[in-house]
């Protein structure tokens, strides 16, 4: 925060007023930024293929989170020291997960994608991410690929074990 105040020229006492910790601030950041969802994936409106639509949410998602990389640090930073805290993070995660197995979702039940959420919760996460990058090693782009492969992956097992035919990932 006290850089924050010498950032926005006002004094850390002041700062305070407005915001009492980071992850305050990181979400009044963050309010507006993200399109909504359904708008998020027009590019791929037309398509009910859930891998398709999946890839791409991934994709904006793990994009998105590389070009505010130091924000969500923070923002993870703070509800991991905060637990409590952890439930006022954006969830931006699943409104794309959601939107994008819209179209689908009758075709697995209610029990198959509610498993697929929670599957592709791990998968399309910054943590995720961060993991390809910091411990992996990968560039930031090679570590998107490779999430956005995961989550492709994963949505079209969900869709075959219930017998629904989808395409092949195709990276």
């Amino acid at each position: 925060m006290p850089s924050v105040a010498e950032a926005a020229l006002v004094s850390e006492a002041t700062a305070y007023r407005y915001f009492p910790d980071l992850v305050t601030l990181l979400l009044e950041a963050d309010e507006g930024t993200w399109a909504d969802p359904d708008e998020a994936l027009a590019p791929v409106a037309d398509s009910a293929d859930p891998v398709i639509r999946i890839g791409y949410a991934a994709r904006l998602l793990l994009e998105g989170v590389l070009a505010n990389e130091s924000a969500v640090r923070a923002m993870i930073a703070g509800s991991i020291s905060r637990p409590t805290l952890a439930a006022r993070r954006p969830g931006h995660r699943f409104g794309l997960i959601d939107a994008a197995l819209a179209p689908a979702a009758d075709r697995i039940g209610p029990a198959g994608l509610a498993q697929l959420r929670r599957d592709l919760a791990v998968a399309v996460s910054a943590e995720a991410l961060f993991t390809l990058t910091d411990l992996c090693g990968l560039s930031g782009p090679d570590a998107v690929d490779s999430a956005v492969h995961t989550a492709r992956t994963v949505t079209g097992a969900a869709f075959r074990a219930a017998g629904q035919e989808v395409r092949e990932p195709v990276d």
